[in-house]
């Protein structure tokens, strides 16, 4: 039971995460894309957010204690499910994007690195579950 609420947290705690990248996309546009071109724009951007979501996932790890691999990764499939869902929901349906430009990002040969952050989504809870509680 104690372990289905903290997932339940956690992937509640996932609702906030699209308002934290929605951020970061913001400050790309805005601050340095013109200075940097389109394709370095998109790859700071993902450093900026692996950053950004890093101490988001630390101050969530420290509330609430991941209690095993399994549990961590349980917690990361379910983000990368709905951060997957929620790029494609919303990037097609509200920002009105063909999926076409939504899978560019997903061409690593082209220079894009979107992937590199869906696979740390995946990996966070687990990695910050090594980093507090079993050193």
């Amino acid at each position: 039971m104690v372990k289905q609420m903290k997932i339940k947290k956690y992937a509640a705690a996932w609702l906030l995460m699209p308002f934290i990248a929605i951020i970061n996309g913001a400050l790309r546009e805005v601050v340095y894309k013109n200075s940097m071109g389109e394709l370095t724009a998109h790859q700071v951007s993902t450093l900026t957010i692996i950053i950004l979501f890093s101490t988001y996932v630390w101050l969530l790890t420290r509330k609430w204690e991941i209690e095993s691999a399994r549990q961590a990764f349980i917690i990361g499939f379910i983000w990368l499910g709905l951060t997957i869902a929620f790029e494609f929901i919303f990037g097609h349906f509200v920002m009105k994007h063909p999926f076409s430009v939504l899978f560019h990002d997903y061409n690593i040969f082209a220079g894009r690195v979107w992937l590199v952050f869906l696979i740390y989504i995946l990996a966070a809870p687990y990695l910050f579950y090594k980093i507090n509680f079993k050193n």
